[in-house]
């Protein structure tokens, strides 16, 4: 018996179901963080674990064993979802991908302007936080609204998320990795090198694999690039070809891709548990009178704010109208001004990449609360404002 899979389908569902966890880890971090048990919560998070000596040396806190190792296997998916979207997905072809490609980049830049405009003069680092769109958040509030959401609007927002994930890889790469060491750099690359190799001559076992994964990691941790970029990596290395010896297959064509396999395998993991942990780990801010007073005046916190709630919407949507007007690309099937916008602000749901780059971009630790704190508001009003915007479509 061979067990039949609907990978687009599976990871639309887990994503949806994954955002319920998201958030109930979230709250309860939050209110970890805010009981008699806080100081138990941050030292725990705090506690440091070391393994190896001298050059080998790993030496990681809880909280950063989460955000550096867990956060990879996050990574790992990302990478494959985007290696499956761009080879036999969304974004296969020129045609499909244009529109979410122009509507990704009004996204990306129109929030880093409004961020810039409003905190570029206290902490330009921080451009890169509202840029982020959570698709286990905006996928599933899309699939809550229900059917006033039109579906290919669910395809051109996983599109528009999937692109937005690359954007958000690259600002990590290039912008938050500091201090190269370029030694470790070159045994990245050499890791890199024997994987395409390992590939190229057809080696299938899954242990000499994993074994040049975690020397990639080690040697992205031991460089200064943040190690998470090794998952991406790995996925986007993934050969989309048909898997062998697999008791599988896709409803859609009878066969399962090894993409298609490893993420079955991984994304559950990443979805109900990696992602969780993070958002429990992560969100654990601090909520007092004086806290809410200082993230009310705090010019950071604005800027991620109104670069999520209005930056993302209004970018994808005079992206998306232009380029209409220049008829390069058509807007989503059944898709209206209102409803692009709406979209837009799902898309504003910043949350698990949005958080991860704000402990990157920021070096205090009350910097890192008030953005964090910025951004759970932000997604949440984001939500509500995606909500309305859908119900006003479906009454016209």
């Amino acid at each position: 018996m061979r067990r039949r899979i609907a990978p687009l389908l599976d990871f639309l569902n887990q994503e949806s179901a994954g955002g319920v966890l998201i958030l109930g880890a979230s709250a309860f971090g939050l209110l970890i963080a805010n009981s008699p048990l806080s100081d138990t919560y941050f030292s725990t998070l705090d506690l440091r674990l070391s393994l190896g000596a001298d050059w080998y040396l790993i030496d990681l806190s809880i909280l950063k064993i989460i955000n550096y190792l867990l956060m990879s296997i996050f990574f790992f998916v990302v990478g494959l979802e985007i290696k499956r979207e761009l080879t036999s997905g969304h974004l296969a072809s020129f045609k499909k991908a244009l529109l979410p490609f122009v509507a990704a980049i009004g996204g990306m830049a129109v929030p880093a302007l409004i961020y810039l405009a409003i905190a570029g003069g206290v902490a330009p680092g921080g451009w890169g936080v509202p840029v982020a769109t959570d698709i286990a958040l905006a996928v599933g509030l899309l699939t809550m609204i229900g059917p006033s959401v039109a579906a290919s609007l669910r395809s051109f927002l996983l599109a528009l998320a999937v692109i937005d994930d690359i954007g958000a890889i690259l600002i990590i790469a290039f912008v938050y990795s500091t201090g190269i060491n370029f030694s470790w750099l070159a045994a990245a690359l050499l890791s890199i090198a024997f994987i395409a190799a390992l590939k190229k001559v057809g080696v299938q076992s899954t242990l000499v694999y994993s074994l040049f994964a975690f020397t990639l990691w080690f040697s992205f941790y031991k460089t200064g690039v943040h190690p998470t970029l090794a998952g991406v990596i790995l996925g986007l290395m993934t050969p989309n070809i048909v898997h062998r010896g697999s008791d599988m297959e896709d409803t859609e064509d009878g066969s399962v891709s090894v993409i298609e396999w490893l993420e079955h395998k991984f994304h559950p993991i990443s979805t109900f548990l990696v992602v969780p942990i993070f958002a429990f780990a992560n969100t654990g801010v601090i909520i007092t009178a004086e806290s809410i007073k200082g993230a009310s005046v705090s010019l950071v916190a604005w800027g991620i704010f109104f670069g999520l709630v209005v930056g993302k919407p209004l970018g994808v949507l005079i992206a998306s109208i232009t380029a209409k007007r220049l008829k390069v690309a058509d807007f989503p099937e059944g898709a209206s001004n209102t409803s692009v916008l709406a979209t837009g602000s799902a898309a504003g749901i910043g949350f698990t990449v949005a958080i991860f780059i704000a402990d990157l971009a920021f070096d205090d630790v009350q910097t890192q609360d008030i953005a964090v704190l910025a951004v759970i508001v932000a997604s949440f009003v984001s939500a509500l404002i995606s909500v309305a915007l859908f119900k006003l479509v479906s009454r016209k």
